[in-house]
């Protein structure tokens, strides 16, 4: 192929405009499944503590006709607690990029503001999911769900952390080896939370083990058709969201903050919602406190919580699982 000689390209112009989409897409997901769907609550110090009671096991009773009584000792309850966590993001823009006028006003304390409350939520998914033990002092870490987890468990050569009564601190688990997923770890998992009480009602998982879960009940070779009216057309299903086994029925939830690391993506959760709480003594705000200096807008995002668990006994691991891949 060939130009006519002489004609002026725009590969040769200096003048043309640039041209910036005032749209920015953003693609980072949002999603924090286990923060979302646990109650919120409210704390009064950065040690909040709570007791925690069972039932005796069921035993035969049947007592001699006029006898007298014997009365049994009473066990109190156990005190637990978690240490709330400082969460932050900040930023800095100079006053003159804030009233410049720019594409997508990405860079502007409105947008920065959002992004970094988003983050923050993500933030707090991940403490939660993430394998830590909780530590005192002025750098406060919570507990995270994996710490104290120890009676509805599944471990592949790891062993259990959980709450320390003497240091009032919980201990991170230890990681086994590596295993994959399936459906008799899972009923196995969901039959101790049956047995202890629980009411465990969600599955959450990385979204790799989500693609494992889908294959429990189907030939991974064989596709199976749906007719689907909203587009007349027959549609290939490889999708479940709800497990029904022997000890009831648990909604699967796919959680990409758990996608972060292999040591995050190896376990799956089995979640009754009201065993669990975070509680927030500063709630994710904006602070307003910041002293003025130099020719620059400052702008921070804060807040103070704490995973509150409140019976570990109706919640459930299975441990030690491939997360991110069929071998990691």
């Amino acid at each position: 192929m060939a130009i006519v000689a002489n004609t002026f390209q725009t590969t040769s112009a200096v003048g043309n405009r640039e041209e910036l989409s005032d749209v920015v897409s953003r693609i980072t997901p949002e999603d924090t499944p286990i923060y979302s769907l646990i109650p919120k609550g409210k704390c009064v110090s950065v040690h909040p503590e709570w007791e925690t009671d069972d039932l005796a096991a069921p035993a035969a009773n049947a007592q001699l006709e006029g006898d007298e009584y014997a009365f049994s000792a009473i066990t109190p309850p156990v005190r637990m607690g978690n240490y709330t966590q400082i969460l932050r993001k900040s930023w800095i823009i100079s006053n003159t990029q804030e009233v410049v006028d720019e594409a997508g006003k990405v860079q502007k304390r409105k947008y920065q503001k959002l992004k970094n409350g988003i983050q923050i939520r993500k933030d707090t998914e991940f403490a939660i999911v993430s394998n830590s033990a909780s530590v005192a002092g002025n750098t406060r870490v919570f507990g995270s769900l994996p710490s104290w987890l120890v009676t509805n468990v599944s471990r592949n050569s790891g062993a259990n952390g959980g709450f320390n009564s003497g240091t009032g601190l919980t201990v991170a688990a230890t990681n086994g080896t590596l295993r994959t997923f399936d459906k008799a770890l899972l009923d196995t998992v969901m039959q101790a939370c049956y047995q202890s009480g629980g009411n465990v009602r969600h599955l959450v998982v990385s979204p790799y083990v989500k693609s494992v879960f889908v294959t429990f009940m189907s030939n991974a070779n064989v596709a199976s058709f749906r007719y689907a009216a909203d587009t007349g057309k027959n549609t290939i299903i490889s999708n479940a969201d709800v497990y029904e086994g022997p000890f009831g029925k648990v909604m699967v939830h796919p959680n990409r903050v758990m996608a972060a690391s292999a040591g995050v993506a190896r376990n799956a959760f089995l979640i009754d919602t009201e065993m669990l709480e975070f509680d927030w003594l500063r709630k994710i705000q904006e602070d307003k406190g910041l002293a003025k200096t130099g020719d620059a807008d400052k702008g921070a995002i804060i807040g103070e919580g704490t995973l509150k668990v409140k019976n570990e006994k109706g919640l459930g691991v299975v441990a030690d699982i491939f997360g991110l891949t069929a071998t990691t």
